[in-house]
């Protein structure tokens, strides 16, 4: 029986995640179990999660997912083939995992392959690296090569967030000798990072429209979209949207202390732009983060890639502390089939399996040192809730289990 591998935030696991689940048994069998990779407290988009990284296996685990792992912060607030790479890593680190499912805007896996395999040629880098250089935004350069090589067709799939993210993770997946089959289910209803609509009760919520509810506490309109049981899950531990707001003025306190050398140790910052002299003065002269944006932002940035660096810098993070690959395995919870998985995972993982917080303590001191750091960044992330709860809950709290 093939067993699924999932990469996903699950910010908060919602139906349109249960579809692509369900989908994805379709395809592969009704009983196939399900590995998920998921990011921890902090997020792609550099934001803190909606729910701690424990409630939101738990609610994966409702849904239909059988095991959680967790894709440390330091490649999980990172650019998008950072994000799918060490993701990847991960999955095929188990030794059970036999095939990579994701959501895309296409829904058929053939043109994504295609074009995976097209971006990991060095003619896709010399033309990329061309256009960039013309000062292109790196995604308009990466669609532009593309559409030289593949034509205008395949090249416009990169501009639906979830293909392109899904072609980063088939890149992985061709540069490591395709260690796992991959399928792709269709994304259905709202698109990734949707405002919210008025009126109305679509068939499926983005997670962005999910948090936005959240922060509304407008539980009669998120209930419909949560698993059975989620709502209250939520409920029962609910002090309000985590915030980097709340944690400002540490924020602030840090980003008046850094150097342009600071910011350009942070991955992704623009050294050879020349933009860490200019995020040094953003962080020296802004009295709010929202100044901090308008301060530093580049027409040439998203707001994504600039909230990132904000997270690296209030974590105090640097691209020294992301090893060249994933050195453990931590898992985030399990249900039975998954407790499954686990036993298969001892003979087979590549990888020391962390399923309690005093296994860190056996870590090499690499892997050892990255544990300490997700430690840091829970710490740090519990800042943003609105009851501050007492530090050190990654070394006391043990996995899911349902």
């Amino acid at each position: 029986m093939a067993v699924i591998g999932v990469v996903a935030e699950y910010d908060p696991f919602h139906t349109g995640h249960g579809h692509q689940l369900a989908g994805t048994r379709a395809l592969l069998g009704e009983d196939a179990p399900a590995v998920a990779v998921m990011s921890g407290h902090w997020t792609q988009g550099g934001r803190p999660a909606a729910a701690d990284k424990w409630t939101r296996a738990r609610l994966a685990l409702l849904g239909g997912a059988d095991l959680v792992l967790e894709l440390p912060t330091v490649w999980a607030v990172s650019s998008a083939e950072t994000f799918a790479r060490g993701a990847v890593e991960l999955l095929a680190a188990t030794g059970v995992a036999d095939v990579l499912s994701f959501g895309s805007e296409c829904g058929d896996i053939a043109p994504l392959c295609r074009l995976a395999c097209c971006l990991n040629t060095p003619r896709y880098e010399e033309l990329v690296g061309r256009l960039t250089r013309r000062k292109l935004p790196f995604a308009a350069a990466r669609q532009e090569a593309a559409a030289g090589l593949l034509g205008e067709g395949a090249a416009a799939l990169l501009a639906a967030p979830n293909n392109n993210l899904g072609v980063e993770y088939l890149r992985s997946l061709e540069r490591a000798g395709w260690p796992m089959g991959a399928v792709t289910v269709r994304r259905e209803g709202a698109g990734h990072d949707s405002p919210l609509e008025p009126g109305g009760a679509p068939r499926f919520r983005s997670a962005t429209q999910l948090r936005a509810l959240l922060e509304r506490e407008d539980w009669e309109a998120v209930r419909p979209y949560l698993p059975a049981g989620g709502e209250e899950l939520l409920r029962a531990g609910w002090d309000g949207l985590p915030g980097l707001e709340r944690a400002e003025r540490a924020v602030l306190a840090r980003l008046r202390t850094m150097t342009a050398a600071d910011w350009a140790a942070i991955p992704d910052s623009g050294a050879a732009e020349g933009m860490p002299p200019r995020l040094e003065r953003a962080g020296r002269r802004c009295r709010s983060l929202r100044e901090f944006f308008a301060l530093a932002r580049s027409r040439h940035w998203t707001n994504a890639r600039l909230r990132r660096l904000l997270v690296w810098a209030y974590l105090g993070l640097t691209e020294a502390d992301r090893p060249g690959t994933p050195p453990y395995l931590r898992v985030l919870g399990f249900n039975g089939r998954g407790r499954e998985l686990l036993r298969e995972m001892k003979d087979r993982a590549a990888l020391p399996v962390v399923t309690k917080p005093a296994h860190a303590q056996r870590l090499d001191p690499t892997a050892r040192r990255l544990f300490e750091l997700e430690a840091r960044c829970t710490d740090l992330y519990d800042l943003c809730l609105g009851t501050v709860p007492a530090p050190g809950r990654e070394w006391t709290t043990g996995p899911v289990r349902i």
